[in-house]
């Protein structure tokens, strides 16, 4: 970046600044704008004449314009002359590159033809050069550089001002076309199209066409350019085309630009069409022939060169059969016009393939048909060679030349008559190369595999399990075949031949117990044989090894037992037989192993337990219909509970018992023994009515005991009767005498201890 340079002024520098200024570009403005067409860069040539011309840009004061000639006596610049269009004033291009041209003003108009064919907008400070000319011939081309001060910091990758070539027939109103592109592209020269890679910032855009950032001993004074390019365009003879050279800043005039076109290389000539290069892909074969045309109309002369040595070919086309730069020289007519044009050809050779080459593949039926996958030779057909098109399979040679009836479906190709095929492969030039392929059936002697045993240790016991094919199955198909097979698993046969869902080595059976696969043995591209796999998956009946828990009864022992039949039985006590005796509550486990060495192990909880002692009983009755008895119970068990015998809960409360005589049962959920005791559950009649007629004439409590003792008090706390519980109650006299119908009180006493108190009435 420029934006301050100082000059320091040496001794060295004043002596030699003659030197110095002679390897810069000297700038001159004073041509005009017929000058710089005719003299400079047609310099008069005699291919295309001109008219018209108009130059257009900025006067700064008198004899500062924005464009001129220059002239060059150096070796550090490709132009010796030439026009140079500027955004500033046209001498401020001159080297050396010691400050900044960043000129211009608002009131500099940009130029909308420009921005037209750029699709920008927003330009000022525009130069332009244009002309009208009629060819002699059929091309025209011209040399030149873009250099701009915007080749500074990371600028490239956001700024750039803006120029192009436009070329369309005069007046005509067909939009122009720009010349001024990055070659075989659409895209415009610019900066920001054109520059090394920026670090941290953006990546090299078309690197190729750039060519320096400058010194300050460069012969410009302007930061960067690009390398000498070409702007070329077909035209037709005797047509005339109106060309408009242009440059403009965009959005603001800092950072100026400029273009330099080469002194007399507007060159008419003849296109002999593009290079034909293996770099570009559009190379020749070998042993292909090229004819070049150069048909100018009129009675020309020609003359042909190979590689600058003249040719003997007069005529206006020439064969080409090698490698070379040929080039034209055609005097058209009776004029001064000589007109040239020049191309280079070179030649490619076809890839190098192996071939022959063979594919054997296996047969399901032995009917000598099989299905191919034919992709399978194509890294070995191309030898390893990186840049190749895709291998394209035939059934002649004929086909395969003229590229007629390929094999549709290389992967799954069936041989049915056909036993050979021809492979074709072009290079990036297109150029073909030819394989014969065999195919083969493979008839190789292989094992014949017994059944293979795999355990079912996963803990499910449900038949299906991991299996690692490659340790446990592909060793014994292998054992005596030759080293370097390859060993491929499949569901079915038909999968196997075509290699289709090929199953992983780490593989769970989906058929449980037993399930066939088919191996299919690879030997590189080829197939050695396939051969079935019969898996048997051996398991244990999940019910025998569940964890199970068992109870041991206190003060007893207890048997745990698993199947027999198996090879061995190991339990952690180190007992070897099928079961064992304990006395102990706590863990054991017992582990078994098949005949096919298979383990399983079983584990026993033993737990402890032990009958109920019922330790008491808890009546709440004298509650008519809401009488409960709560029953306590010790002991090591789990218990369950019930009223005579039946209908067991868990609970030892029981609610809304009615009055009677009960057998409580406890009994151990784990069957080591019952308790039971019985009792009366009690209640009293609120009322009785001595009357004779059979029905409540006394009052009792019913379910007494012998030693339950109840006396009868009058409200005054007298003593008026007595009982016990086998006596039939009170008949409501005293002394024989009816007591009156009035309440009384009672107090029973329990043979238990317990108190009940109450009160009923007696009623006439």
């Amino acid at each position: 970046m420029k934006s301050c340079k100082i000059f320091v002024f040496t001794l060295f520098q004043l002596l030699f600044s003659q030197l110095i200024f002679s390897q810069n570009i000297v700038v001159d403005d004073t041509f005009s704008a017929t000058q710089l067409v005719q003299n400079v860069l047609l310099n008069n040539s005699g291919c295309a004449t001109s008219a018209n011309a108009a130059v257009t840009g900025d006067n700064f004061s008198p004899g500062e314009q924005s464009y001129g000639k220059f002239t060059y006596s150096g070796t550090d610049f490709p132009f010796s002359s030439g026009v140079v269009l500027s955004t500033s004033r046209a001498h401020r291009t001159a080297g050396p590159n010691t400050d900044l041209i960043s000129e211009g003003s608002t009131s500099w108009l940009g130029d909308s033809d420009l921005e037209q064919a750029l699709s920008i907008s927003g330009t000022i400070n525009a130069t332009s050069l244009e002309f009208d000319f009629t060819p002699l011939t059929s091309q025209i081309s011209f040399d030149y550089i873009f250099a701009s001060e915007e080749y500074h910091d990371a600028a490239p990758c956001t700024y750039s001002d803006g120029f192009a070539f436009l070329l369309k027939v005069a007046g005509s109103t067909t939009p122009y076309q720009n010349l001024a592109l990055i070659p075989n592209t659409t895209i415009p020269v610019k900066v920001t199209s054109v520059h090394p890679d920026i670090p941290g910032s953006c990546v090299a855009e078309n690197e190729t066409y750039f060519g320096s950032y400058n010194g300050t001993a460069s012969p410009i004074n302007l930061n960067g350019q690009t390398v000498k390019m070409t702007a070329k365009s077909n035209v037709i003879p005797g047509t005339t085309y109106h060309i408009k050279l242009v440059i403009a800043d965009e959005q603001n005039y800092k950072y100026d630009s400029a273009i330099f076109l080469g002194g007399g290389s507007f060159d008419v000539g003849t296109n002999l069409g593009p290079n034909r290069l293996i770099a570009t892909n559009n190379a020749l074969c070998t042993g292909e022939t090229y004819v070049l045309t150069a048909n100018e109309a009129g009675i020309n002369t020609y003359k042909w060169f190979k590689n600058g040595v003249l040719q003997t070919e007069t005529s206006s086309s020439y064969l080409v059969s090698s490698s070379g730069i040929y080039s034209v020289e055609i005097t058209l007519g009776n004029t001064i016009c000589t007109a040239s044009g020049s191309v280079t050809i070179e030649y490619s050779n076809p890839p190098v393939l192996a071939s022959p080459v063979t594919l054997v593949q296996c047969d399901d039926n032995n009917d000598g048909i099989s299905t191919f996958n034919l992709t399978k030779l194509d890294a070995i057909i191309k030898q390893g060679a990186t840049g190749l098109s895709a291998v394209t399979y035939y059934q002649n040679q004929n086909d395969a030349t003229n590229q007629n009836n390929p094999v549709l479906n290389p992967t799954s190709f069936q041989n049915t008559t056909t036993n050979s095929l021809i492979a074709r492969v072009t290079n990036s030039n297109g150029c073909p190369a030819f394989a014969t392929v065999l195919l083969q059936i493979a008839n190789n002697v292989l094992p014949v595999i017994n059944t293979i045993t795999k355990c079912d240790d996963d803990g499910t016991f449900d038949g299906i399990t991991s299996i690692d094919l490659a340790t446990l199955v592909t060793p014994q198909i292998t054992s005596g075949l030759p080293s370097g097979l390859i060993v491929e698993y499949y569901n079915t046969i038909n999968d196997a031949v075509i290699q289709n869902n090929t199953l992983s080595n780490n593989f769970t059976n989906t058929t449980a117990n037993n399930q066939i696969l088919y191996a299919r043995i690879v030997n590189g591209p080829d197939c050695y044989g396939i051969i079935p796999v019969t898996l048997q998956i051996v398991t244990f009946n999940v019910a025998d090894f569940n964890d199970q828990t068992v109870y041991l009864c206190a003060g007893s022992s207890i048997n745990l037992a698993v199947a027999i039949g198996f090879n061995s039985y190991l339990w952690s006590t180190g007992a070897i037989l099928p079961s064992i005796t304990t006395n102990a509550t706590g863990n054991y486990t017992v582990t078994i192993t098949n005949s096919y060495g298979c383990v399983a192990t079983k584990k026993f909880i033993v737990a402890g337990s032990s009958e109920p002692t019922i330790t008491a009983i808890e009546i709440s009755d004298f509650s008519e219909n809401e009488n409960s008895v709560l029953i306590t119970v010790s002991g090591s068990g789990v218990y369950e509970y019930s009223l005579n015998g039946t209908n067991f809960q868990d609970s030892p409360f029981f609610s809304n018992v009615l009055i009677g005589q009960y057998t409580f049962v406890v009994r151990d959920k784990n069957g080591c023994g019952t308790a039971n005791q019985t009792i009366e559950v009690l209640d009293y009649p609120i009322f009785f009515t001595p009357n004779g007629d059979g029905i409540n004439d006394k009052w009792q409590i019913k379910n007494l005991n012998s030693n339950d003792i109840t006396s009868i008090f009058d409200r005054f706390g007298k003593l008026i009767y007595t009982f016990n519980g086998t006596d039939f109650g009170w008949n409501g006299l005293l002394n024989s005498n009816q007591m009156p119908a009035t309440d009384y009180w009672f107090v029973t006493t329990l043979e238990t201890g317990k108190i009940v108190k109450g009160h009923f009435s007696l009623k006439r």
